[in-house]
């Protein structure tokens, strides 16, 4: 068997990442991306997202966010595929840390159901306290036949899905959950509502109920699978559209892929 980097390094703050075991304590920030033979997309975003979700959760400067940043895409290893993962642990005394993950089988398609119980997300603007109820629901998801649910909030409004940021087409209008609603700022759909903008499709936040999406294509977006069209609403009344664009946009997703900086020297410990 080929040899396994260790799956965590601990930071020491101003100095350098080590291999240690990760401590069991909850999980208040992280983010994930997906790394290609040392080809990264939207690196800075993921960058700025994660630095905001530690201020969020009361990080403070002596953890020095930025130089663990840099020496984690250091570290990421330049061949395979991977889904490594910066995290922020802690309680009392918070600490940074790189979980390094073989990325997961990815699928280029979608089976969406709607879930209408209670909303398992305590942080929904902040990625990394909710991780493990969301995956708790997406393998429920799985069991009914699904591959994962679409959140709403009260009133029937949706929301986003588990893992990805809902987006969807109405005639040539690309359209976005209201602003109002609590949705993770989504690195991968940020990069195609800008794209879009640049391409003169307009853009149009608005409220819509699961119902409302059937016929139309609906995207589903995030890091790892990038453009994922919904082609099947199990359990439900509702018709997957026809998805015309999708092929096209995750090509351009594909393309957007730029190679990792090159590793930064450690500070002396």
């Amino acid at each position: 068997m080929p040899h396994q980097p260790p799956a965590w390094f601990a930071w020491r703050p101003g100095s350098h990442l080590a291999p240690a075991d990760a401590p069991r304590a909850p999980l208040l920030a992280a983010d994930s991306w997906l790394v290609e033979d040392g080809r990264v997309r939207f690196l800075a975003g993921h960058r700025a997202r994660f630095q905001a979700a530690c201020r969020a959760a009361g990080a403070g400067p002596g953890l020095d966010v930025a130089g663990f940043l840099d020496q984690v895409a250091g570290r990421l290893p330049r061949t395979g595929a991977w889904f490594p993962r910066v995290e922020l642990l802690g309680a009392g005394r918070p600490v940074l840390g790189l979980r390094l993950r073989p990325a997961p089988a990815r699928r280029a398609q979608v089976r969406l159901m709607p879930w209408y119980g209670p909303d398992p997300r305590t942080c929904p603007r902040r990625k990394g306290p909710d991780l493990d109820a969301l995956a708790a629901l997406r393998a429920r998801a799985r069991q009914e036949g699904a591959d994962d649910y679409l959140l709403t909030a009260p009133g029937g409004l949706a929301v986003e899905a588990t893992t990805a940021t809902l987006l969807w087409w109405d005639g040539g209008r690309l359209c976005l959950p209201a602003p109002h609603l609590p949705v993770l700022p989504g690195i991968t759909a940020a990069w195609i509502t800008a794209r879009a903008t640049r391409l003169g499709v307009p853009l149009t936040p608005r409220p819509a109920r699961p119902a409302d999406l059937s016929g139309h294509e609906v995207w589903l977006v995030n890091a790892l699978h990038g453009i994922r069209p919904v082609t099947a609403w199990p359990h439900t009344p509702y018709r997957a559209g026809p998805a015309p664009r999708a092929a096209l946009w995750q090509q351009a997703w594909q393309d957007a892929a730029r190679p990792l900086p090159a590793p930064q020297a450690a500070a002396r410990p």
